[in-house]
């Protein structure tokens, strides 16, 4: 029996990138691409079925920004489906991101350099809004949007018997100083990527506690510091001719520089090919009741 994979934002990026890299470990999975553009999701899948003529690969539209999407697509999903074995939570957005100038110069010429380029703290700023469902935008589709989806895919992922994966695509931006469990949202501040990401990684902790033992598994993994569309859409052509260098040095020094979508799936690909290759036990970080003295445990 075929495992089958959910992959969210599977038309572009580290989502396809994926794909492609899944299905040259083993063309025995059943895709499933959910994507919001169903054009580019087929022109993906006709391209995935013409290099891997034994796969089987289906299509679900799904917006994770807005929440009859997600409720259309989970109802079509459990209609398809008796099980989800692993489901890459991937679909993310940086709204209109803007480059701090003055700190970006500032960085190049100190100690913290090499941080600043691999996490983009302080550099980044978006202008977030509100969505027809009157959440700020960026919060439901990194987060809310693919909680609702999992809480709505319980069925089909809770199998204490043969358990399943979730593995979020989270990001090293992701800072306890941006995020405020009073305004989880982030309404108030101008780095709501930032709080997204660190609400997954909380949001990752508390599924396992809630859901391990039915079966259901929760990892967060960061893609590293890669070359988009997204991007290269932050920096005019020139910025980034002038900066390419110091990046490709700082490689040396820092492994978060993957540069390429390819290179950024090198975890998620990880997860998802010792886990068909091994059993259970695996090592899932946790954290304690003392945050500050975060452990790893094994899953029996």
């Amino acid at each position: 029996m075929r495992k089958v994979v959910l992959i969210t934002g599977a038309s572009s990026g580290v989502g396809l990138a994926l794909c492609r890299r899944l299905l040259e470990e083993d063309d025995a999975l059943h895709l499933c691409l959910a994507c919001r553009n169903m054009s580019k999701a087929e022109a993906v899948r006709t391209s995935l079925l013409a290099s891997h003529p034994a796969a089987e690969v289906s299509i679900v539209q799904v917006d994770v920004s807005s929440l009859p999407s997600v409720f259309q697509a989970t109802k079509e999903l459990k209609q398809r489906f008796q099980r989800l074995d692993y489901v890459y939570l991937n679909a993310g957005i940086m709204p209109n991101p803007q480059l701090n100038i003055k700190a970006l110069f500032r960085g190049l010429f100190s100690r913290n350099v090499i941080h600043m380029f691999s996490t983009a703290e302080g550099l980044l700023t978006q202008n977030d809004k509100l969505t027809p469902d009157g959440l700020q935008e960026v919060f439901e589709t990194n987060v809310f949007g693919h909680f609702i989806l999992i809480q709505e895919l319980e069925s089909l992922l809770c199998h204490s018997e043969s358990p399943s994966q979730l593995i979020w695509t989270s990001s090293r931006n992701a800072k306890k100083s941006n995020f405020s469990l009073e305004d989880v949202q982030h309404s108030k501040g101008q780095e709501p990527y930032s709080s997204s990401k660190y609400a997954i990684d909380l949001l990752s902790v508390a599924l396992n506690r809630n859901f391990n033992q039915q079966g259901l598994y929760s990892s967060v993994v960061c893609p590293g510091t890669m070359l988009t569309s997204l991007t290269y859409g932050i920096l005019p052509p020139f910025v980034w001719m002038l900066i390419m260098p110091i990046i490709w040095l700082l490689r040396f020094f820092a492994n978060a520089f993957t540069l390429t979508p390819h290179n950024g799936t090198e975890a998620l690909f990880f997860l998802q090919t010792s886990t068909l290759k091994m059993s259970l036990p695996l090592m899932v970080d946790i954290w304690p009741d003392d945050p500050k003295k975060q452990t790893k445990r094994e899953i029996s």
